[in-house]
């Protein structure tokens, strides 16, 4: 019996010999692991179970073989607030299948992964990668999923990527890369989903893409790519083509949609593309989404689209489609079918006559109905009003006749109503008032006549409200200032009369007031100087008397009082706007006197005789009525202690106007989070465009990434910054939100006022279905450049602390309703903190900024060091001067080699510059003829003086470029001329068509 025992104990140690002989060695994943440890910032202490106390197996995000003891087979650390850099060592681990690092902040060059041969998934998503993507990666042969989109990767995307043929899913979004899209990318014939959006990739969409026999969803938007859209692109298993925002030229092919019958989603908007839509596309039964917007399309709109039973959104937008006639409208007809569309939108074609009333027949679940820009007319039918379920209604721009008495009343979720420029007639309905989500109504240059209805106070949430250019007559109702969320009012060129509403200054949200050209009477109410939102207040052209309060001087954000051409009199007040002569218009009103200098006004001792006896009867009723005024006078102080005092906020300022803001309320306004409503992403954010429950207004909504090292101290020192900051040129936040979400993880958003005219670059390069077929005068660029001027000089100069702005571009400039500029890039969190005793051009911190501006807008000096100044702020400023003036972006593909924007404006200067700038501002030009040689000298004067400035922005020597103060004043110098001069000349030609039709 022992000697068994003894046999079976030498057998068991003779099979653990062999076992341990045969164990792979794993001392070297160890050491790799230790080495990426030490390269690693870890803030939250996401890795301290990695130490050597403890199996490496046992580490967090460390997963091990089971076949091959001690073999580290994926490391997955995603979301863990990691910084710092990829240790090379990662490339040893040579048994690993699944290497996810993504959502963090990781930084640096992504190193070489060659020997990973086993790999097959690679996710470094979300971080701050950069440079290039090594060509050793093509080495890792049984990769099938590569994600590295949301990262700074540049140059080009590897010319044998194709090597990796088990590749299911890549997708590179979201970074700078450039270059061409490789056409080996055909040998991956396991690709299904292909993602390249949102980089700076050019040439020819490869054929070789349509061929892959497994691709299903083909995402290349937002990039530079030309050419025609292959026809290989018609790929029976293709589920989604999303190719918007390109330079595509061409037709689509005939038989499109024949060939793709899984396609659910078909993006192709904002590109070059011409000819007719294909009929085929109804045969695509399976299509959702249609958007072909901003194109060159032709003929007219299938009607095959009516096929398609699961269509939610048509957008064919601002293109040259035609419906002449009941067979062209016939598509409309058509839709009826399509039980679950819920937007439609044509606006800015060549839709032409009575709108037909196939479209009462729509289904209810229509929310978004756009039929602006086209060549409506006719009376609007009122089988209109079975569309209960309209969110959007807009018809304005057309030629459309009648009441709208019939069909308004019944569309009673409506929050955003324009029926502008037509020639509706009648009264404004009272029914108008029953819509209470209204929160924009615009019914400007039409006929409406009557009075305005007291009703329109009703709906609580309206902050716009536009009833310029119409026949509207007697007072305005007291209803008005129950609008206690109004923005904008304006009642331009009517026929209204009376006093201007004392109660206004209840509307405390208001910016902007427009009351010009129209017959009240009386004077300018006292009360709204509590309007301490108030940017822009416009009284000319009235039959106003009195004196001007001097409270309106002691407004802090008002930029622009126009009181010109009515009976005022009385000296002019010195204190706040009124030492601005620029800002202040009172031209036309004889009974004015004083003042500063710059308004050229009569001194006051030289007033009238009429004056002269007001004055003695004033001095002889001041003893009688004395003791009376001093009982008032206490009785008004008394009360106005009794009263709390009210703290000006700006538009739902953080809550305390606000509805609160909850985690629901946001999901279900971005879609949740809907990658259609995304429209920016910061370093620690991403941003939405959403329309916000309780209130339906139309915002921008700016989430946190909470797994971002440092994103939740970034939330809370922006809202102390935004909470110090206050300047009109700089955008306002409405609210923030700190809460947690579904699945308990803590949620952090800021919510900031949406601008209805987009951005700049929207405006300079047509890339916006609103403002492409607008133009920017040379008068609304100076004065864009003069708000950001302002914007800019107050945050390097006026605040507390020296701001610096990292990231200036076209993109970042948001334009309201009225073209007045906001600075705004949503990425508030790079805002950098400079002391005041610091001189200018001391260094931030290389930790705080990452110095990620945009190529092309980022100052030289910044490539040697990683110092941001207030230098750089205006070396940007100056390339965005020169992008205004000439339409050409600096990363144009023109400037190549040793040419870029600055020397190309350079060499023109000054002689050639009228043959370099934007063909919009030369259109301008043309526009004066022989007799205005006088205007197009003054226009010619003005934009060399701007030209000039731009150049004195760029000098390759920070110290040598103009302090942003400067700036804002020479700016300011050459408008102010400019704009008088031209207010002069529409004045002249209207006195002059005056004349004429009184001749007549």
């Amino acid at each position: 019996m022992l000697v068994v025992l003894q046999l079976l104990l030498l057998l068991f140690y003779g099979v653990c010999s062999i076992r341990c002989a045969t164990a792979p060695d794993n001392s070297t994943d160890i050491s790799s692991l230790l080495d990426f440890r030490q390269a690693i910032n870890d803030p939250t202490g996401a890795l301290n179970s990695w130490s050597t106390a403890v199996p490496h197996c046992q580490w967090k995000g460390v997963s091990c073989s089971r076949r091959h003891v001690g073999r580290v087979t994926a490391l997955n650390l995603t979301g863990q607030s990691l910084s710092g850099s990829i240790s090379a060592s990662v490339g040893n681990l040579t048994f690993l299948n699944t290497l996810d690092l993504s959502h963090n902040n990781l930084s640096g060059q992504m190193p070489h992964l060659n020997n990973l041969q086993k790999m097959q998934v690679l996710n470094l998503s979300y971080n701050s990668l950069d440079e290039i993507i090594p060509d050793t990666l093509t080495n890792c042969s049984n990769l099938q999923q590569l994600i590295l989109r949301y990262n700074y990767f540049r140059s080009r995307i590897p010319p044998q990527i194709g090597l990796l043929t088990n590749l299911v899913y890549m997708s590179m979004s979201n970074n700078n890369l450039s270059g061409i899209i490789p056409p080996t990318l055909g040998n991956m014939t396991s690709l299904v989903i292909l993602a390249l959006t949102t980089n700076h990739l050019r040439g020819r969409v490869p054929d070789e893409i349509g061929k892959l026999p497994n691709i299903s969803i083909v995402v290349l938007g937002d990039n530079m790519l030309s050419g025609s859209i292959p026809a290989t692109l018609s790929n029976s298993s293709i589920t989604g083509i999303e190719l918007r925002a390109n330079l595509l030229t061409g037709t689509l092919p005939i038989n499109m949609g024949d060939n793709l019958p899984k396609l659910k989603s078909l993006f192709l908007g904002h590109n070059i593309l011409e000819g007719h839509i294909p009929a085929s596309l109804g045969n695509a039964s399976m299509l959702k989404q249609v958007v072909l917007q901003t194109n060159n399309f032709i003929g007219q709109i299938p009607t095959t689209f009516g096929k398609l039973f699961g269509l939610s959104r048509l957008d064919l937008q601002v293109n040259m489609l035609e419906a002449k006639d009941s067979e062209g409208w016939g598509f409309l007809y058509a839709l009826r079918n399509c039980s679950v569309l819920e937007i439609l939108e044509l606006t800015e074609n060549q839709l032409q006559g009575i709108i037909p009333n196939s479209i009462g027949s729509l289904s209810n679940t229509v929310r978004y109905l756009m039929l602006g820009g086209n060549e409506l007319s006719g009376i609007v039918p009122s089988c209109i009003g079975n569309l209960s379920g309209l969110i959007q209604l807009s018809l304005d721009v057309n030629k459309l006749t009648g009441s709208i008495s019939p069909w308004i009343g019944n569309l009673k979720y409506l929050e955003y109503l324009n029926l502008g420029k037509n020639r509706f007639t009648g009264p404004i309905p009272y029914s108008i008032g029953s819509l209470t989500r209204l929160t924009e109504l615009y019914l400007e240059k039409n006929a409406f006549e009557g009075h305005i209805p007291p009703s329109l106070g009703n709906p609580p949430l309206l902050l716009k409200l536009d009833l310029t250019y119409n026949n509207l007559q007697g007072t305005i109702p007291w209803e008005i200032s129950n609008l206690r969320q109004l923005v904008y009012l304006k009642l331009t060129s009517n026929k209204l009369t009376g006093n201007i509403l004392n109660a206004l200054d209840r509307c405390q949200n208001l910016v902007t007031i427009q009351m010009d050209q129209n017959f009240p009477t009386g004077t300018i109410p006292i009360s709204l100087g509590n309007l301490k939102g108030l940017s822009v207040l416009n009284l000319s052209h009235n039959i106003l008397s009195g004196t001007i309060p001097t409270v309106l001087g002691d407004l802090p954000l008002l930029s622009k009082l126009d009181l010109s051409y009515n009976n005022l009199q009385g000296e002019i007040p010195r204190n706040g706007l009124f030492r601005n002569a620029t800002s202040v218009y009172l031209e036309g009103n004889r009974g004015l006197c004083g003042g500063v200098m710059d308004l050229h006004m009569p001194s006051c001792h030289q007033v009238s005789h009429r004056i002269e006896r007001k004055r003695n009867w004033a001095r002889l009723l001041i003893p009688i009525f004395g003791f009376l005024s001093l009982t008032v006078l206490i009785c008004l102080i008394y009360l106005v202690k009794k009263t709390p005092r009210r703290t000006y906020l700006s538009l739902l300022s953080f809550g305390k106007q606000f509805p609160r803001v909850t985690y629901k309320d946001i999901a279900q306004a971005t879609w949740n989070f809907s990658r259609l409503n995304l429209i920016g992403r910061g370093s620690y954010s991403s941003v939405y465009r959403a329309k916000l429950s309780p209130v339906k207004i139309q915002v921008a909504i700016k989430v946190f990434d909470l797994e971002m090292r440092c994103a939740d101290e970034s939330f809370i020192s922006e809202c102390e910054i935004l909470r110090s900051i206050r300047h009109r040129n700089l955008l306002p936040i409405l609210t923030a939100c700190s809460t947690i979400d579904y699945s308990g993880n803590d949620f952090k958003a800021l919510i900031y006022e949406y601008m209805p005219n987009g951005n700049l670059d929207m405006w300079l390069h047509k890339k916006n279905t609103s403002v492409a077929s607008k133009c920017l005068t040379l008068s609304q660029r100076v004065n864009i450049a003069v708000d950001i001027a302002n914007a800019l000089s107050y945050l390097h100069h006026e605040c507390e602390r020296s701001i610096i702005l990292c990231d200036l571009k076209p993109t970042n400039i948001l334009l309201d309703s009225d073209m007045n500029a906001y600075l705004g890039d949503f990425g508030i969190s790079s805002l950098i903190f400079e002391s005041k005793f610091a001189s200018l051009g001391h260094s931030c911190p290389n930790s705080l900024i990452g110095l990620k501006g945009t190529i092309g807008y980022i100052a030289p000096e910044y490539a040697q060091c990683g110092n941001a100044s207030t230098y750089g702020d205006v070396y940007g400023f100056g390339i965005v001067l020169l992008e205004m003036l000439t339409g050409k972006r600096p990363t144009d593909p023109m400037f190549e080699n040793e040419l870029n924007i600055v020397n190309f404006v350079e060499k023109s200067f000054p002689e050639q510059i009228p043959h370099i700038i934007d063909t919009q501002l030369q259109e301008e030009c043309k526009g004066f003829n022989q007799e205005r040689i006088e205007q197009e000298n003054r226009f010619y004067k003005c934009l060399l003086s701007v030209v000039q400035v731009a150049l004195s922005c760029t000098h390759p020597i920070p110290r040598e470029r103009m302090d942003i103060r400067e700036i804002a004043i020479k700016l300011q110098a050459i408008r102010t001329p400019y704009a008088e001069a031209t207010k002069r000349d529409d004045m002249l030609r209207r006195k002059e068509l005056q004349c004429t039709m009184e001749l007549v």
